[in-house]
């Protein structure tokens, strides 16, 4: 998931000590019982994310799914939703919650409540201990899996949420949350959970849907995005024991001469997947619906390049140069427009320390396909298969663990003018995104039934998702940064603005 966003305080000494840090001192919303309840809640609502680190629900390893659940919807119930349940799908369990506010206006509320997998060894920190650390020129961050990606976030909406209930003071909007356990493994039987007949009725009503997020860059600026690639989880295996050739098992090396090797199939059946380029789709037919970019979303990318910092981005993915050796914009353009073929990892053999003489029997590549409008999740999946089939791969196995297909909102539409309305009030420096790289299952309010306007938002800063060390700014030294009660008031805000923006 995955995405740049701060705030204003709204009792006078509040808007103060914000305009001496460089955020803007508009006119209060939220109001000053609210900004003093996220004040008074801080340190509490830490804690409440140090925790909820320390109860990772890992969907594809079997890990916490039923706890994860249970400490989802009562983290709804603490913050002032009044109904909570655990909806049981195929696979981990969802959690559907909603707050009567007696609004004219509802927002929809997505969670992933689930994170990915970590090795502790690669850590600096424990990932589970949700540390407290410094991170130099930044502030203090919380250091921990899930901290930014996405429990950190959600847990600076949720305190936004508990101040109204704390202060006493009524929610501009209806709110309906939607959580689920398995967005890291391509969200398969989200799905079930949205069709319950209760979450279909309650998300009906609702003007929009939006994910927290804290993607600020360095220097505070934030990207709005009108949109996000869909996504395919997959494994492609071969074995000797569906191939009918090589070994159904692991055996010596010295084999190589006269017994075919699993290994070696998969990395040519890999191979006609990308042009010689090593980064080109080469799938049959996979441009087939590819939707060129707009002149509009082309100029919003060229906004967007403009205002970014090529160099801190480079550094940031410990990279030197773009594919190709394009500049800057090429590049974006090439991001935005292109759906991908990637490898995430290949599995076969003996993988320790040293080598190990063996001619492997089985090979996997676990691998993620990008899709851009207006590719479809359905499409690209009997595109692969076909594809291999027509090669002779047809005894390589594609096992589809998840994914869904891309995502789109209107630039006018809801959801956009209030996250637009509610930076510019802050005096926070923004631009549109034609769409982010990475993927998130907004089609499935998108698109039908719903049809709803959906987008990534939020304040703060955080990094390291997926990766060992993934952090998340609770205390910004940056005046331009969002730290996390900062995140909250800017929550806060949006609500208004979201029920400002409906009503017109």
């Amino acid at each position: 998931m995955h995405s740049h966003r701060i705030v204003r305080g709204a009792v006078s000494a509040l808007l103060v000590a914000s305009a001496l840090q460089g955020l803007s001192p508009a006119a209060a919303k939220p109001p000053a019982p609210v900004v003093a309840a996220i004040q008074a809640d801080e340190a509490a609502a830490v804690k409440r994310l140090q925790q909820w680190i320390a109860l990772p629900t890992i969907a594809n390893m079997g890990v916490n799914h039923a706890e994860g659940a249970a400490h989802m919807r009562q983290l709804a119930l603490d913050a002032g939703f009044q109904q909570g349940e655990v909806i049981k799908t195929a696979g981990v369990p969802a959690v559907f919650a909603t707050l009567d506010a007696g609004a004219p206006t509802t927002l929809g509320v997505y969670f992933m409540y689930d994170v990915k997998h970590y090795d502790p060894k690669e850590w600096n920190s424990p990932p589970l201990e949700a540390r407290l650390v410094d991170r130099p020129g930044e502030g203090k961050a919380i250091v921990g899996r899930g901290a930014v990606n996405q429990k950190g976030p959600e847990t600076a909406f949720l305190a936004a949420v508990k101040a109204f209930k704390d202060s006493g003071t009524k929610l501009p909007v209806n709110l309906v949350l939607v959580a689920e356990g398995e967005e890291e493994i391509g969200s398969p039987n989200f799905p079930q959970a949205l069709a319950s007949p209760a979450v279909q009725a309650a998300l009906g009503k609702a003007a929009g849907v939006f994910i927290p997020g804290a993607s600020q860059s360095s220097t505070g600026s934030v990207s709005t995005e009108l949109g996000a690639k869909g996504v395919i989880e997959v494994q492609l295996i071969s074995s000797g024991e569906k191939w009918g050739r090589g070994p159904n098992k692991d055996v010596h090396s010295s084999l190589m001469a006269s017994v075919d090797n699993p290994a070696w199939r998969l990395v040519k059946a890999l191979n006609t997947l990308v042009e010689d380029d090593g980064f080109t789709p080469a799938i049959d037919g996979y441009f087939e619906n590819v939707r060129p970019l707009t002149a509009r979303e082309k100029q919003i990318i060229a906004e967007e390049v403009a205002a970014g910092d090529e160099a801190d981005i480079k550094k940031s993915l410990g990279i030197r140069t773009w594919a190709k050796d394009e500049n800057f914009l090429t590049s974006s353009i090439r991001l935005a427009q292109r759906p991908t073929v990637n490898i995430q990892g290949l599995v076969s053999g003996y993988t320790g320390p040293g080598g190990k003489t063996v001619l492997p029997g089985r090979a996997e590549a676990k691998m993620d396909l990008r899709l851009v409008p207006n590719m479809t999740y359905d499409e690209a999946v009997t595109k692969l298969k076909a594809h291999l089939a027509k090669r002779g791969f047809s005894d390589i196995e594609v096992v589809v663990s998840g994914g869904y297909s891309p995502t789109e909102v209107a630039e006018d539409s809801v959801m956009i003018r209030a996250a637009q309305a509610t930076l510019n009030g802050a005096g926070i420096e923004n631009t549109l995104s034609a769409r982010a790289a990475g993927s998130w299952p907004g089609v499935m309010f998108t698109g039908a039934p719903l049809k709803l306007p959906a987008l990534g938002f939020g304040a703060g800063r955080g990094g390291g998702a997926h990766a060992p060390n993934e952090w998340f700014l609770v205390d910004s030294t940056n005046p331009k940064v969002a730290g996390m009660a900062e995140q909250s008031e800017i929550y806060a805000d949006f609500l208004y603005e979201v029920a400002k923006a409906a009503a017109k």
